[in-house]
């Protein structure tokens, strides 16, 4: 017995100490959990620090929000300016192909959204259990557990962590929501100064880029290649894939599109924008900048094709000093980039008026020269009717004079002859003198304005505004006669896509190169009517062809629709 009890004695304590060991054990393994934490979380937050480039930073944030609260899926959400959904997503644990076949990008409904319109850190047992869940798109993998929490950059929220699927099965807990907070805090120092770092080398760009053009300008460059420059330099450091440079022409109702530079740049090149409808046209009329978060889809941008397709976000910028307005500097980017900050605008609309200042160079530069030729020509005109005039007139004289000591009958008559010569040659001089004097450099037919003109008067009758594309020299290398016949040739051909062609969408194309014209009017209305009477009453536009010894051919498209081709040699001697 007594031995029984001295066992018992000692089990006792025993089984407490083990108890006690136990718990010590547990809370040392916390103890080490904490730690390995609270390191891992510095490194992340001395990762994300250390990345000055932004983009760079936001996929380290999410990386590191995945890492630290061991989620399988991770994802950053920028907000729009406005604050009403998501301009830029980035995302952690899905491949490639699970983000091809789930489609676009979130825009911010749902959870994300209700993020959005509360920034306050949300956790969740299961998604599909809030009130503003309404489920995922086809293809995307399950997802029950949830945490999310805002980021913040200089009191204003810049995007959200959204964290979803714990490894192991587990719930996201109280520990889980302060680390994400923490590293939402370090994230939001980290964007600020990848955004100070941006901001400082971009304005190193623009001034680089300011005396580059500075140059050029004082240098007596072309106004296009200068045109050019500034266009190229503008699409580089604002990270654009597409710049375009649209000016006013004929009576100010149009922009027309004379440089493009980029991506799928000849599409662009020759168009022709209402000012009235389109989104340079709202720049240039509002002399303000505007800008779009999706080129493709922004019901701004006028008719015609379909040209800014895998494109998202645009600027159009005034091409401006303080005398006006010149044109339009348009500048887009790829899809899913972040769009155009007022940061960003700002030293564009400076670097767009040097644009402005290049266009005014060239028109004093074209004043002078054309000062310079008048004033030469006044010169010229002085000299012939001064000396040439005068002395051909005296030899006629002192040959008028010795023709009466002439007893020799033909030699008479030849001197005769030679006063005649001299008279005519005189008033040959004469006549050359005033078209010297009158005849004012410049002058033409205006063919692109009259083009234009005739466009939009058609657009009444139409119901639509018809899309026009110009190419090529056509005011100073198309002759008038030319020009003359191919306003006729167009206003006919759109006369008839009105009355018979029952058209939705009408397109016109002229097109100079150095040896013909090229003039085309499409639709996509009924076609070609069967009746030859329909047909015969476009032999006259045959018939303008064939004077000018080109071409005229009507031809019907896939699916409905008529195209008229007109085309005719620039010499036509």
């Amino acid at each position: 017995m007594g031995s029984a009890e001295d066992s018992g004695v000692v089990r006792l304590p025993q089984l407490r100490l083990d108890e006690l060991l136990e718990e010590l054990q547990a809370r040392i393994d916390a103890a080490r959990g904490t730690r390995d934490r609270v390191h891992h979380l510095l490194e992340a937050v001395l990762s994300v620090g250390r990345e000055l480039d932004l983009e760079g930073v936001l996929q380290r944030i999410v990386e590191a929000a995945a890492a630290l609260v061991d989620a399988e899926y991770a994802a950053l959400g920028v907000i729009s300016e406005d604050g009403k959904g998501l301009v830029k997503f980035l995302t952690v644990g899905l491949s490639e192909e699970e983000i091809a076949a789930i489609g676009p990008y979130p825009a911010g409904h749902g959870i994300l959204g209700e993020l959005i319109r509360n920034p306050e850190p949300l956790r969740l047992a299961k998604l599909s259990d809030h009130s503003a869940s309404y489920g995922f798109p086809a293809n995307h993998p399950p997802m029950n557990s949830f945490a999310g929490t805002p980021i913040r950059v200089r009191g204003k929220v810049f995007g959200n962590l959204y964290l979803t699927e714990k490894r192991g099965g587990g719930q996201f807990d109280d520990e889980d929501e302060a680390v994400l907070s923490t590293l939402a805090v370090a994230a939001g120092v980290a964007i600020d100064n990848a955004r100070l770092y941006e901001e400082s080398r971009q304005r190193e760009r623009w001034l680089r880029a300011s005396g580059e053009v500075t140059y050029e300008l004082l240098s007596g460059r072309p106004r296009g290649e200068v045109l050019a420059r500034i266009a190229e330099r503008a699409r580089e450091i604002t990270s654009s894939v597409l710049a375009v440079v649209a000016l006013p022409v004929g009576d100010g109702a149009n922009l027309s599109v004379e440089l493009a530079i980029g991506r799928e740049s000849d599409v662009h090149r020759g168009l022709v924008l209402p000012i009235e409808s389109s989104l340079c046209g709202l720049a240039f009329r509002e002399a303000v900048p505007v800008t779009s978060a999706d080129a493709a889809g922004d019901p701004r941008i006028s008719a015609g094709p379909e040209r800014f397709i895998g494109l998202g976000p645009a600027v159009a910028v005034p091409i401006g000093t303080a005398t006006g307005v010149r044109g339009v500097l348009l500048l887009v980017r790829e899809k899913d980039r972040l769009a155009f900050s007022d940061q960003e605008t700002e030293p564009l609309l400076g670097f767009a008026g040097q644009a402005a200042v290049a266009m005014e160079l060239a028109e004093r530069q074209q004043d002078a020269e054309q000062i310079a030729l008048l004033e030469d020509r006044d010169r010229i005109a002085r000299d012939l009717h001064d000396l040439a005039i005068q002395r051909l007139f005296a030899t006629g004289m002192t040959l008028q004079s010795a023709a009466r000591f002439i007893e020799h009958e033909g030699a008479s008559e030849r001197v005769v002859r030679a006063v005649g010569d001299l008279d005519e040659t005189i008033k040959i001089i004469r006549s050359t003198i005033f078209g010297l004097r009158s005849r004012q450099p410049g002058e033409g037919h205006n063919l692109r304005a009259r083009i234009a003109q005739a466009v939009g008067e058609i657009a009444g009758p139409m119901g639509f505004p018809p899309s026009l594309r110009m190419e090529g020299l056509l005011d100073t290398q198309v002759p008038r006669q030319v020009a003359d016949h191919a306003v006729a040739v167009l206003g006919e051909a759109l006369s008839n896509a009105a009355r018979h062609a029952q058209a939705t969408r009408t397109d016109v194309a002229v097109k100079v190169t150095a040896t013909e014209l090229v003039l085309s009017v499409s639709d996509n209305g009924v076609g070609i009517p069967v009746e030859e009477g329909r047909r015969s009453g476009l032999r006259n536009l045959t018939e303008r062809a064939e004077q000018l010894r080109g071409s005229f051919e009507l031809t019907g498209t896939p699916g409905g629709g008529t195209t008229v081709t007109w085309r005719v040699p620039l010499e036509t001697d």
